[in-house]
Formats: C-alpha cells, structure tokens, sequence
C-alpha cells in the first residue's frame, strides 16, 4: 500500500511539532526549517498528484480498518489537485514572508502555518464528514492565531467577527452532523451516498435539512451569499502572506460542496439527487452583483482586492450550480487561477501600500512610489488576469463557464451578471489603478521609502501561473474534464471505497 496520503496528512504536523522545538534555536533555525518543511510538503503532494493522474481512486484505511467502520483517506485527482496546489501556494506565501520579516511580528507564525496545512490537507483527504469537521476545527483554530498575528486594532476587531462567525459555522456544523446519523446511521460519504439512495420516503425531509445545513456551513466557509460579510474585513485586515494563503481557505468550502454534496446527493440519490444546485447557482449569481458593487465602492486597494476574491467564489459557485461535466471542469481551472492570482494581488497590494508612506493603500492621489513603474505593470497585468480580459487565463476561465451555461435554463441571467460584474470591476479597477499611479498631486516628490525588489520575486512566480495556464490550456483543461467526470461518477466512489480495505487501490 502507498503511504504517501497518509503522509500529506502527517508532514505538516509533524512539521508544526518540529518547528516548537526549533523556537529554542531562535528565528534563523525556524526560517531554514519552514523553507525545507514546505519543500518537502511540494515533492510530497507532486508525488500524489502524479499516483491520482492515473484515474485511479487510492483508498487509505488508517489502522487497516474497513469502511465504514473505520477511517478513511480518499486520493482521487480533485484531492490532489487541492493538496498541491495549497502546497505551492503556501511556500511562496512564506517566501514572502521571510522577505518582509513578517514572521518577526508576533510568536508561533511558522508552527501555526504548518498546523494551518495540516486542516487543510485533511480536509482535502477525508472520505467522512464528521473527520472533515475535525480537520475544520484544526484549519480554523490555526487560522485565527494567524489572522491576529502581528495584532492591531483594525485587525482584532475583524478577527473576533471571524471567529464569533465561525464558532456559530462549527455548532451548526454539528447539529447537521446528528441528524445525518441519526437518520443513516454512518458518517462515511460513501456510505452516505449508498443510504440516502435507499432511504425511505418519510425520512427524506430530515435527510435534506441536514444537507441544507451543511450547505449553510460551507456557504459560510466560501463565503457565499447572504454568509459573506465576514471576508473583506477579514482579508483585508490580515497579514499580505497570511491573507494570501486565505486565498485558498474560500476555496476550502467550495471543495467541500463539491465532495459532500456531489458524493451523498448526486446522481445515485434518486428524488433528493441535485436539491441543492438552485440554492447555489442562485447564491452564486447574487453574491457576485454585490462583490462587484463592492469592488465600485472599496476605498481601500486591499478591501478592493477581497472583494475581487469573494467575486472569484461567486463566479465558482455559478460554475458548480451549472453542474455539468464541463461547468466542473471550467470550474476547476478557474479555482487554479483565482486562488494564485488573489494571492499575488494580496502580496502586491502590502507592497504598494509600503510604498506609498502614510497614504497606506487608500485610493487616493499620494506622491509617486519608488520602484511605480514595476508595481504598475504587475498591478495591470493582475487587473486583465483577474476582470477576465484576455490574452491572460481568467478570460479561458469565465469563458468556459459562459460556454458550459449556454444550454441552462438561467443562461440569460447567468451571461448577463458574469458580464456585468466583470465590466463594473474592470471599470473600478481601472480607476483605483489611475489613483495610484496616474493621479499624482501638484507638488510631486519621491517618498524615501524605497521598493524591496526581492520582495515582487513571490509575486512574479504566482503570476507566472496566469500564462502557463494560457500557454498549456489544452492538456490542462483535458486533465480537468477527466477530473470532473470522476467526480460524477459515484458508483465508482462508492465501490473504491467500500471495496476490500487490504487491496488499497480500487
């Protein structure tokens, strides 16, 4: 059996544990550590990545003990993708944050981004919902000792909104976990999938309020509409590297849509099969108009860029209340392209707001900033990535989920809020682009504060993904269609898991 799953899980744990013992050899031995646990978190999960690349479904039994009865991990290829990429994601967010000394201002940063990678992975790799809410609780214990890290009124203030927020997320959470075991008796997904095909008709209402509260508890993750009022304070208010490894917390609840709801009420679920779609393409489409309204009424660049995050979940969500094989495909692409490239506009948006002296990141004529002409052009490029325009991946992105939503029944309204909120923000963001760069004052002089070139090497590598996903879009968007019909294809879930737990791969 292959223990490299396992392994996904237990790296950054072990990597958390290791870096207390670290504090002892002052900061210098953590840094050296947190490059080389983060490295080492990269081979691992491009190990996974290419064991998942064969269409196979890996089934790890921990303890050797069969589904449902004991716990499982499930590699597939939408696990792996998920695993890799907040592996590269979070070593060039710490790259970043070696560079600016961030990891100076406050205790625990390097054990608790490991023990934030350990939720993360977790999650991922679940194959049961009550693990998936453990590893919820670890991810989100982890990330509000991050959030706060560096302290600051502003940034406490939004950190006690997000975990108030979250803390009633978790008890919900609960609530719905009991009535699915009180109703089904099992918590293993595949096991779900297997018993609400033959649940009886009278427990069906009880079935669907549970997965309707857990549509709550994850809209609230992804911060989908009328759940998402906590992000833009959050993001805004944290650390650039902190912020831009949030990038993929979102995401997180998206993932778990997909994997808990696809799998206990797909195709096999007979009359509760797909309740949910509505509810999250109409979510989808109103939490989109108000992130752009948003984005149009930011005053700070930071606040603005949340915004463009939440507008990225919005149009994922329109993607996966399409639900087809193709919307899920576009979807997937698209989940890879905003993730890096609201990181990159996160790590930017600290350096200009740097740059600009006490104007901070406030959308207003301040003196030019030293080093304007290379923050201008990153700013530009990250604006025609993240709006959508081409040449750049997130015109590929939204243009296949525009193309999947031709023959849905809202196509109309779909086509006209995706392209509606993408010309309010393009419009914005070009103003907010004019104030900080254009726009100067009367009397213009050059700040002192000079520009850490080191510091963009970070954002030139995630924004290198936008024309790698162009230049390669045809094996990628292959490998994303075979990924989504995958994860359609429940029967062969159920199977993997439920199968003989010592043959391992199924």
């Amino acid at each position: 059996m292959n223990h490299l799953p396992i392994w996904t899980v237990l790296f950054p744990l072990v990597g958390g544990l290791l870096q207390l013992l670290a504090r002892k050899g002052g900061l210098p031995w953590q840094r050296v550590l947190s490059l080389g646990l983060l490295s080492g978190l990269v081979v691992i999960a491009l190990g996974v990545f290419i064991i998942a690349s064969s269409g196979e479904r890996y089934v790890y039994y921990l303890g050797n003990w069969p589904a449902p009865f004991g716990i499982v991990l499930v590699l597939d290829q939408f696990a792996a993708l998920m695993v890799l990429l907040t592996a590269v994601l979070a070593l060039i967010a710490m790259s970043y944050a070696l560079v600016r000394d961030i990891d100076k201002q406050g205790l625990h940063f390097h054990v608790l981004f490991q023990i934030q990678l350990f939720g993360l992975n977790g999650a991922f790799l679940t194959g049961d919902v009550f693990n998936l809410f453990v590893f919820f609780e670890v991810l989100l214990l982890a990330s509000y000792g991050l959030m706060l890290h560096g302290l600051g009124k502003e940034r406490i203030q939004a950190g006690l909104h997000y975990v108030v927020i979250n803390l009633v997320g978790s008890i919900l959470f609960l609530f719905a976990l009991g009535a699915i075991y009180g109703s089904l008796g099992t918590l293993n997904l595949a096991d779900l999938a297997l018993k609400i095909a033959q649940a009886p008709v009278e427990r069906h209402g009880l079935i669907m309020t549970a997965g309707f509260a857990l549509l709550v508890v994850f809209g609230l993750k992804a911060a989908m509409f009328p759940l998402y009022m906590w992000l833009p304070a959050t993001y805004a208010s944290t650390s650039a590297p902190v912020a831009a490894l949030f990038a993929i917390m979102t995401k997180v609840g998206i993932y778990s849509i997909i994997r808990v709801h696809g799998t206990m009420f797909g195709s096999e679920a007979n009359e509760l099969a797909h309740f949910y779609q509505p509810w999250v393409l109409g979510a989808g489409l109103i939490t989109l108009v108000l992130a752009a309204l948003g984005v149009i009424a930011a005053t700070h660049l930071r606040r603005q860029v949340a915004y463009v995050v939440l507008a990225s979940v919005a149009t994922l969500l329109i993607a996966l209340g399409i639900n087809t094989p193709h919307s899920l495909a576009a979807l997937l692409f698209y989940l890879i392209h905003s993730t890096l490239l609201a990181a990159a506009f996160f790590l930017l948006a600290d350096l200009i707001a740097i740059g600009r002296g006490s104007m901070g990141d406030r959308l207003e004529n301040a003196p030019l900033m030293v080093g304007a002409k290379y923050l201008g052009i990153v700013y530009f490029a990250l604006v025609v990535a993240m709006v959508g325009l081409p040449p750049l991946s997130g015109f590929l992105g939204k243009a296949m989920i525009l193309k999947s939503a031709l023959t849905h029944p809202w196509q109309g309204w779909i086509l006209a809020v995706v392209l509606s909120a993408g010309l309010m923000m393009l419009v914005s963001m070009a103003r907010a682009g004019t104030l900080l760069f254009y726009r100067l004052p009367a009397h213009d002089h050059r700040a002192e504060i000079p520009l850490q070139k080191t510091a963009l090497l970070p954002i030139y590598a995630l924004l290198l993904a936008s024309p790698l996903l162009v230049l390669l879009a045809h094996p990628i968007t292959e490998f994303m269609l075979q990924t989504a019909q995958q994860l359609l294809d429940i029967k062969a879930y159920i199977q993997a898991v439920l199968a003989n737990p010592m043959q391992g791969v199924q």
